[in-house]
C-alpha cells in the first residue's frame, strides 16, 4: 500500500475508535462496518498492524481491537545476558530501560508495547518502563547447545541475549543427547513463571566436531546454506557462453588493454580496469560484468538474489547471493574469455574532475588476472622478476597509481573521511582451527582499486540523479549533534578542536581532525571515537547524500555478483540505455524500490553480524590456547564494568572491574576514564597496557584478560609451557 494512502486510512480508522460511539469490534466486525471486501481484507490488517505497532490501538486478549488508554509506547525489545533489556523506540533520544521482573516474557527482538513507570532516569540515564504486551514475535527458531536430564532436555541459546533456555520434553529431543548444537521451533513462549518450550528441528552436530560450530551460527542467522533445484538449473540454462546474437548492440572494446585485480583467492571477478592517457587527460573504465543479462526480474534467480541480498563472507566459507555457476562462471571477468559488461567510461582531468562519461553496455576480454600481491610488488617493492613478467603492463599499472593518487587527493579536499582500521585475516587449518591472527593490511593495490570503484559509484549516481529516474542511493548520513558535541568535549582534554555550524558538522572537519592526530600517542583512540560518533550508511530510494565520503551523489554500481542493490540498478540503467523507461516502468521501479533499499539494508547488516560472530569465535578460540601468556594491548574501550584492550592482532578481549584489584573507582563516561581512589590510578582509551590472557568462554564469546602486574593474585603467574601449550 502506498505510504500517503496507509497514512489517511490509519487517521480514519483511529478516528472511528477516537468517537464515544464506538465499541471495541473484531476485525471482522470492522471489515463489515467499513465495506472491506474479502481482497482488501489485507489491506485493513496492514492499517491496524501499523496502528498497534505505534501504540495508538491495542487488541484485547478476545481480539477486539480499542483505542490505547494509557500513554503506551512500542519498540523493539533487546534483552541481556543478565536479565534485564531495553526497548528503542523511534523518535525517542534514549533506549528505555525495563527492568528483569518487568519484561513480561519478551524476548529478544520482539516488538513490545511499553508503559512508562518513571520519569526518572535509570543510573541517571534511562527511563524506565513494563511491557505491557508482546505485539509481534521475532524468533521462532533459536540455536543452542541441548543439555539432557532424566525426563526432558533443555537448550541453552548460543544468543545469551535471549536470557532464559528452552524447555524441550524427551519425546520432542529427536534424539539429541548432551553436546549437541541443535535447532529449536518454539512452540510456546512461556510467562514469568514457566520457561519457553520448544521441539528441535534439527541436530547441527556435536559442539566438538569440527565446522560445528560455524554452522551454528549460519543456522542462528537463518542464512539459506542451499540453492534450490529450481534456482540450480535456471543457473544452469542461462550460464550459456557469450554468442554473437549476445553481442548484437553492445561496444565492442575486446582489443583494450583490461586487468582485474582482486586477492589471490578470489572467484568472483565483478570488476576490471582500463587505462590510459590521452593529452593531460585520462580515460579510466570500470567494466562490471552484466548480471542482469542472466538475472532477469522476477526469475526465480531474481526471487533467490533479493531474499539473500547479500554475499556473505564468513571466516572458513563464503555464502553466495547467487549459485557458483555464475557468479565463478559466466558472470565473473575471467582473463582471456568473452564477457558481458556494464562499462562507466570516464574521461578524468588532472585534478580528478570527471569531464565526460560515458555508460554502455560492453563486450569485454581480460588480458590478465592480477592479484593484489603483484601489483603491489610491481609499483611499491619495485620487484624486477614480477615487472619483468608482466612487463606490458607495467606503464598501465604506474599510470593507475598516478591517477589514484589525484583522485584520493580530491577526495581529501572535500573533506572525505578515511578510517584505516586494519581488518582481521584469521587463517584456519582444515580443521577449522585458527593457527594465525593478523591485521590484513590495505596496500598501494587495494587503494587504487578502491578509489576506482568509488569514483565509478559517484559518477553512475550523479548521472542517474539528475535523469531524475527512481534509484537506488548508498547514503549516509549526518551525525546525531549529541555525539558530535560529545567528541568535542573529548577532544578539547588534547588540545583538538572542532567547528560546528547550526548544530551541524561538515565532513571536512573530522577529516582535518584525524590528519592533525595522525602519528600521535591519541590517534587511535581518537578514531575510534571519530568512527563510534557516526550513523550506519544505507540503501534508499532518496539521495540524501554520503557524509562519510563528502559527497552528494553515491550508490553501489560496482558488485552485481554479491550486492543486490547493483543488481538492481544494473536493470535500471540498462533500461534506460535501451530507451525503454517509460512511465509504466518508472511508475513499477517507484513501486518496489523503496522495500528493495529496505531489505537490503537489514540483509547487510545481518550479513556484518555473523561475520564479526565469526570472527569473535575464533578469536576466542585462538586465545583459548595462550591462557596465561602476556600481551601488550590498548585500550580501546571503557564502560561502568570494565576496560577493553585490542591487542596488535585486532584481538579484543576486557579487564573486568572486579579484576582491578581496588574497589574504589570512579567511571567518568564524558572523559571516557576510570579512575582508581585509593591507588589514584587512571585509565584512558589509548593507553598502552600490558595484560595476561586470564580466561575464555566460546558461548559468551569472550576473553578476559588481567594486568600483568596483577597476574599472581589470579594464579596466573604459569607460562605457556608450565599448561603443555
Amino acid at each position: 500500500m502506498e505510504k500517503k494512502l496507509l497514512e489517511s486510512r490509519k487517521k480514519m480508522i483511529y478516528e472511528l475508535m477516537s468517537s464515544e460511539l464506538y465499541v471495541p469490534m473484531k476485525i471482522k466486525e470492522l471489515a463489515i462496518l467499513l465495506n472491506v471486501t474479502r481482497e482488501e481484507r489485507e489491506e485493513l490488517e496492514e492499517v491496524l498492524k501499523e496502528l498497534l505497532a505505534e501504540g495508538k490501538i491495542e487488541l484485547s486478549k478476545r481480539g477486539k481491537y480499542s483505542k490505547t488508554e494509557s500513554k503506551f509506547l512500542s519498540g523493539i525489545f533487546s534483552g541481556s545476558a543478565r536479565g534485564f533489556g531495553f526497548v528503542t523506540i523511534e523518535g525517542e533520544p534514549e533506549d528505555i530501560y525495563i527492568p528483569e521482573f518487568q519484561i513480561n516474557g519478551a524476548l529478544h527482538g520482539d516488538l513490545v508495547q511499553i508503559a512508562l513507570l518513571t520519569e526518572k532516569p535509570f543510573s541517571g540515564k534511562h527511563k524506565e518502563g513494563t511491557v505491557v504486551k508482546i505485539l509481534q514475535r521475532s524468533i521462532t527458531r533459536i540455536v543452542g547447545t541441548f543439555q539432557k536430564s532424566k525426563n526432558f532436555g533443555f537448550v541453552i541459546p548460543d544468543n545469551v541475549k535471549l536470557g532464559q533456555d528452552v524447555f524441550i520434553p524427551i519425546e520432542r529431543s529427536k534424539g539429541a543427547v548432551d553436546g549437541h548444537k541443535v535447532v529449536v521451533e518454539i512452540t510456546d513462549y512461556g510467562n514469568d513463571t514457566r520457561k519457553p518450550e520448544g521441539k528441535i528441528v534439527e541436530i547441527i552436530g556435536h559442539i566438538n566436531d569440527p565446522g560445528t560450530d560455524i554452522m551454528s551460527i549460519i543456522k542462528a542467522y537463518d542464512f539459506p546454506i542451499e540453492f534450490s533445484e529450481k534456482v540450480l538449473k535456471q543457473a544452469q540454462t542461462v550460464a550459456k557462453p557469450v554468442s554473437g546474437a549476445d553481442m548484437a548492440g553492445r561496444k565492442d572494446i575486446r582489443t583494450w588493454q583490461m586487468v582485474t585485480i582482486d586477492g589471490e583467492d578470489a572467484k568472483d571477478l565483478d570488476d576490471a580496469i582500463t587505462l590510459t592517457k590521452e593529452g593531460e587527460n585520462y580515460r579510466l573504465g570500470v567494466h562490471i560484468a552484466d548480471v542482469t543479462n542472466y538475472v532477469q526480474e522476477h526469475s526465480a534467480l531474481d526471487v533467490e538474489a533479493l531474499e539473500r541480498g547479500t554475499s556473505v563472507y564468513l571466516v572458513d566459507r563464503v555464502i553466495p547471493m547467487l549459485p557458483h555457476v555464475l557468479s565463478n562462471g559466466i558472470c565473473s571477468l575471467n582473463a582471456g574469455e568473452d564477457r558481458l559488461a556494464l562499462s562507466c567510461i570516464m574521461l578524468i582531468d588532472a585534478k580528478g574532475m570527471v569531464i565526460d562519461h560515458e555508460i554502455a553496455e560492453t563486450v569485454v576480454q581480460v588480458d590478465q588476472r592480477m592479484s593484489y600481491t603483484s601489483v603491489r610488488k610491481i609499483l611499491k617493492d619495485k620487484d624486477e622478476m614480477e615487472r619483468e613478467k608482466y612487463k606490458e603492463l607495467v606503464p598501465m599499472f604506474e599510470l593507475m597509481e598516478e591517477l589514484a593518487a589525484i583522485l584520493r587527493e580530491k577526495r581529501r579536499r572535500r573533506g572525505s573521511i578515511d578510517f584505516d582500521f586494519p581488518e582481521t585475516k584469521i587463517i584456519l587449518d582444515k580443521q577449522g582451527r585458527p593457527l594465525e591472527i593478523k591485521p590484513y593490511e590495505r596496500n598501494v593495490a587495494t587503494r587504487i582499486i578502491e578509489d576506482f570503484m568509488l569514483i565509478a559509484n559517484e559518477t553512475v549516481a550523479q548521472d542517474f540523479f539528475w535523469q531524475e529516474i527512481p534509484f537506488v542511493y548508498r547514503t549516509h548520513d549526518t551525525p546525531d549533534p549529541e555525539k558530535i558535541q560529545k567528541l568535542r568535549l573529548f577532544i578539547n582534554n588534547f588540545g583538538y578542536s572542532i567547528r560546528i555550524s547550526q548544530e551541524e558538522i561538515h565532513p571536512k572537519e573530522l577529516q582535518k581532525l584525524l590528519e592533525k592526530i595522525e602519528d600521535t600517542p591519541e590517534e587511535a583512540l581518537i578514531s575510534r571515537l571519530t568512527l563510534r560518533s557516526m550513523k550506519q550508511a544505507k540503501y534508499t530510494t532518496e539521495n540524501t547524500g554520503h557524509f562519510g565520503l563528502a559527497t552528494q551523489y553515491y550508490c553501489h554500481f560496482t558488485s552485481p555478483i554479491r550486492r543486490y542493490p547493483d543488481l538492481q540498478i544494473h536493470r535500471i540503467i540498462k533500461e534506460t540505455l535501451r530507451g525503454k523507461m517509460t512511465e509504466k516502468k518508472i511508475a513499477h521501479y517507484e513501486k518496489i524500490l523503496p522495500e528493495v533499499a529496505s531489505r537490503s539494508s537489514q540483509r547487510e547488516r545481518r550479513a556484518d553480524e555473523a561475520e564479526r560472530e565469526t570472527d569473535k569465535l575464533k578469536k576466542v578460540e585462538y586465545m583459548s590456547e595462550h591462557i596465561g601468556e602476556t600481551f601488550e594491548g590498548v585500550i580501546s574501550s571503557i564502560t561502568s564494568w570494565g576496560i577493553y584492550v585490542e591487542l596488535p592482532n585486532t584481538v579484543e578481549g576486557m579487564i573486568h572491574v572486579t579484576n582491578l584489584v581496588d574497589d574504589y573507582y570512579y567511571y567518568d563516561e564524558s572523559a571516557y576514564e576510570m579512575i582508581w581512589e585509593a591507588t589514584q590510578k587512571c585509565y584512558k582509551l589509548g593507553q598502552t597496557l600490558q595484560v595476561v590472557v586470564a580466561n575464555t568462554d566460546k558461548l559468551l564469546r569472550t576473553i578476559d584478560f588481567v594486568l600483568q602486574e596483577n597476574k599472581e593474585l589470579y594464579g596466573l603467574d604459569i607460562t605457556s609451557e608450565d599448561i603443555g601449550h
